[in-house]
C-alpha cells in the first residue's frame, strides 16, 4: 500500500510537522498560550525586578551626585578661605613693609640699610609663607578632586576605573589652573 501513496502524502507523513496542514489549529493554540504565560512572567517577574534595579541605580547616582556636589561646595569653601589668607598675608606684607619704610627715612643712611635688609628677609618669609599656603590649598583641592573624580567614575563607569588615570587627569588639570 506505501506503493499506491500519493507523493504530497509521504512528503507529509515523512517532513516536518511544522507544515502539515491539519496542526496549523493546534500549533496556533500553543503559539498564543506559550505568548500570554511568556508575557504575564515578564510583566509579573523580570520588569519589576528590572525597574527596582534602575530605581536602585537612579538613586545611587543621585547620592553620588549630591556628595559631589557637597564636595566641590567645600573645596570652594577651602578656596575662598586660602584667597582670604592670602589677600590678608599681603596686606600684611605691605604695612610692614610700609611702616619700616616710614622710619628708615628718618634714620641715616648706615641705619636705612640695615632697615632694608631687615624688610627684604620679612618679604622672603612672606612670600615663602604665601607659597606654602598656596601649595597646601592646592594640594588638598587636588586630593579632594581626585576622591570626587574617582567617586563619579566609580558609580557610573565602574569597569572603567582606573585610579592612576584619574589621579593623573586630576594632576594634569590642576596644574593647568595652578599657572
Amino acid at each position: 500500500m506505501a506503493s499506491e501513496m500519493n507523493p504530497a502524502e509521504a512528503a507529509g507523513s515523512t517532513g516536518m510537522p511544522q507544515l502539515d496542514f491539519s496542526t496549523y489549529a493546534n500549533q496556533i493554540f500553543w503559539l498564543v498560550v506559550a505568548l500570554v504565560v511568556l508575557y504575564f512572567v515578564i510583566s509579573r517577574v523580570a520588569i519589576p525586578r528590572i525597574a527596582a534595579v534602575l530605581d536602585e541605580r537612579r538613586n545611587a547616582i543621585a547620592s553620588e551626585l549630591a556628595r559631589a556636589e557637597e564636595l566641590k561646595r567645600k573645596a570652594e569653601e577651602a578656596e575662598a578661605a586660602y584667597e582670604k589668607a592670602l589677600a590678608e598675608a599681603r596686606a600684611e606684607a605691605h604695612r610692614i613693609i610700609a611702616e619700616t619704610k616710614a622710619a628708615l627715612d628718618e634714620e641715616l643712611k648706615e641705619a636705612q640699610a640695615k632697615a632694608e635688609e631687615e624688610i627684604a628677609r620679612m618679604s622672603a618669609e612672606a612670600e615663602e609663607r604665601i607659597a606654602s599656603m598656596r601649595e597646601s590649598a592646592l594640594a588638598h583641592v587636588a586630593e579632594v578632586a581626585r576622591d570626587v573624580a574617582g567617586t563619579i567614575v566609580g558609580a557610573i563607569m565602574p569597569h572603567l576605573l582606573d585610579e592612576k588615570e584619574v589621579s593623573r587627569a586630576v594632576e594634569k588639570r590642576v596644574k593647568e589652573v595652578s599657572r
